[in-house]
């Protein structure tokens, strides 16, 4: 018998906000891609679907990679460290996965001049994101000039 995704739920220690660190990396190439956050719900819908499934601490709700932007994550396989405490998500990444239009999250880079950019977007996040890049632009006032400042009284 197969063990259950139950068995699979009870190895991992979750932290007091019920949350476990997760690491994406390609399955083929060894490229690690992001790190995000898993709550018990997230995890057992990754392993149910088989596609990444994260746990959005801004927005409070489950997040399926590539459920807005199309670039999607399929599972090849879940580990878990020693600990017990941080899993590792092999997946296929399809496109970017960064939401910076970045293929991975680690595009900086500690060189002696400081922090350098070591990866230009592949596409624009506008494309990603069009719904967030349209409510971006209506809530902006640019009466006061370029930028995202409120509007001024009366």
């Amino acid at each position: 018998m197969a063990p259950s995704i139950d068995e699979a739920l009870a190895a991992i220690k979750f932290d007091r906000d019920g949350l476990v660190p997760a690491i994406a990396q390609q399955h083929d190439t060894g490229e690690i891609l992001m790190v995000a956050w898993m709550n018990r719900e997230a995890v057992r819908t990754t392993l149910v679907e088989r596609r990444a499934c994260y746990w959005s601490r801004s927005r409070g709700t489950l997040w399926r990679k590539g459920e807005t932007s199309g670039q999607l994550q399929l599972l090849y396989e879940m580990r878990l460290d020693c600990d017990g405490d941080t899993v590792l998500l092999l997946v296929d990444q399809t496109g970017v996965a960064c939401h910076t239009g970045r293929r991975n999250c680690f595009f900086r880079a500690w060189r002696e001049d400081g922090w350098t950019i070591i990866a230009e977007p592949r596409i624009d996040p506008k494309q990603l994101y069009p719904q967030a890049a349209e409510n971006s632009i209506a809530a902006a006032d640019t009466s006061n000039g370029p930028g995202p400042w409120p509007a001024r009284p009366g």
